[in-house]
């Protein structure tokens, strides 16, 4: 017993030093702890690394280039930059031709206004229990599948002298010498209304999607206690939905203030038809007035901030909780 006892002994002094080495080399258990909550503290950032890069380089750069712009008199090619103060900005809200574009906006805005009714509507009634409803729902997503640029030839022969407009109101006898584009007033609703056909797909989507998601449970209790369809619209669908509603309430504005596609395709900014953005692109390559250009977006741009700013405060998202 007692031999053994010194070879175990012998056998932990030997030892010892191994565990000190080990210890000082960084490797114990506490170290690796140590780096391990490093690791899982940088992770996140880690995958955040190159979205936050590209966010920067293409968008918060850019926009203060943009800034930077609007207070010179830049024209885009020389590499001369004067600057020139507020000018540029005192002539936006001087000059009447540069902001009489907004009150085209109007169109667009009502026509925005319809759009998110008529999608609130059949989203409503696609999401109950109806027959080729899943063919509804395709008919009604697939105009906003579609090219703009494709939307807006098709529709500029849609609404020419003699087209296709034209042809089908010839048969309950109307007369078909308008011109749908020849005018401001025309030319606008007319343009107004494919931008209502090629978006309410998108509101009619965001609908369905927020409807669907609400229990099948409250429904069912509703029914029993003899609730008709336009009720549990109002006291289930439409609290449910109203985050939803208010982002596309936020969407509608905005885009009706930054509309290009279909007038740029169909009119060009002609009769009328100019909108706020498509007056920047030619103050800024037709007329090469960058300068200029860069403080009717920096304008458009708060402009559109100050009105999500309002309908925020005015509408702020409530937590819904009907379960």
């Amino acid at each position: 017993m007692t031999e053994t006892t010194e070879v175990a002994s012998v056998k932990t002094h030997r030892a010892a030093p191994s565990r000190h080495r080990t210890t000082r080399s960084g490797n114990s258990p506490q170290g690796r702890s140590t780096w391990g909550q490093l690791l899982r503290r940088a992770t996140p950032w880690l995958f955040l690394a190159a979205p936050l890069v590209l966010l920067i380089t293409f968008t918060y750069v850019p926009v203060g280039n943009m800034i930077y712009y609007s207070f010179t008199d830049w024209d885009g090619i020389s590499p001369d930059r004067n600057f020139t103060g507020a000018d540029n900005y005192v002539q936006i809200f001087t000059r009447p031709e540069l902001f009489r574009v907004f009150f085209v906006s109007f169109y667009y805005l009502a026509a925005s206004v319809a759009q998110i009714a008529v999608a609130l509507y059949f989203a409503t009634v696609l999401s109950f229990d109806l027959r080729f409803r899943n063919l509804f729902k395709g008919l009604l997503f697939f105009p906003y599948l579609i090219n703009g640029v494709a939307i807006g030839f098709v529709f500029l022969y849609f609404f020419q002298d003699g087209g296709t407009l034209d042809s089908v109101l010839s048969w309950f006898g109307s007369d078909t010498d308008h011109a749908w584009l020849g005018d401001p007033t025309s030319a606008n609703t007319s343009l107004a209304g494919v931008s209502v056909w090629r978006f309410t797909g998108l509101n009619f989507v965001l609908f369905l999607g927020a409807i669907q998601s609400i229990p099948g449970e409250l429904y069912e209790a509703a029914q029993l206690d003899g609730a008709t369809r336009w009720q549990q619209f109002r006291h289930i669908i439409a609290p449910s939905i109203r985050p939803v509603l208010s982002l596309s309430i936020i969407l509608a504005i905005s885009g009706s203030l930054a509309v290009f596609e279909i007038p740029w395709i169909m009119t060009g900014g002609a009769t009328g038809t100019s909108t706020f953005v498509i007056q920047t692109v030619k103050l800024a390559f037709q007329f090469n007035k960058t300068g200029l250009a860069s403080a009717a977006a920096v304008v458009l741009l708060l402009i559109i901030l100050l009105i999500t700013w309002i309908q925020r405060r005015l509408v702020p998202d409530e937590k819904v909780d009907l379960v």
